[in-house]
């Protein structure tokens, strides 16, 4: 096998291998791929009836649910520490206990992401590997 970078350019030149994002946050896109992303999800909530108890616990306005979770994700996925900066640590838990959380949140929750992801068309390979994190931390977030 050679060291060489593989040919495939039209003109048969060689092509030098791809290399793989540093971080999660850099495969998702930055920050305005995160952001459209939070938005996407959020829209997902408001609209869509089967996320109605997912809807419920949250507040009248979402702008500041928006701006939480891009903050929090942001630096969740390897990039600033926006939600860090403005309340220190996150304590999910801590932070969500006042609200009711079961399964039907749990799973409503998983699933405006995993369409959010999809619809934003994140790669295939990165939402499996969100959706399994993700999946993990909502399961911890359940308090009934």
């Amino acid at each position: 096998m050679s060291d060489s970078p593989e040919t495939g350019a039209a003109d048969g030149t060689a092509v030098p291998p791809t290399a793989a994002p540093a971080t999660p946050f850099e495969w998702v896109g930055g920050e305005d791929a995160v952001r459209r992303l939070v938005d996407r999800f959020y829209d997902l909530m408001d609209l869509e009836p089967r996320f109605a108890q997912l809807r419920a616990i949250h507040p009248t306005t979402l702008d500041g649910s928006r701006d939480k979770l891009f903050w929090f994700l942001c630096g969740w996925l390897g990039g600033p520490d926006h939600f860090v900066e403005r309340f220190g640590h996150p304590r999910l838990r801590a932070r969500h206990m006042p609200y009711r959380i079961g399964i039907a949140e749990r799973d409503q929750w998983m699933a405006a992401m995993t369409q959010a992801m999809a619809e934003c068309e994140l790669d295939v390979e990165l939402q499996r590997r969100l959706a399994a994190s993700f999946a993990h931390t909502a399961d911890w977030m359940r308090n009934v």
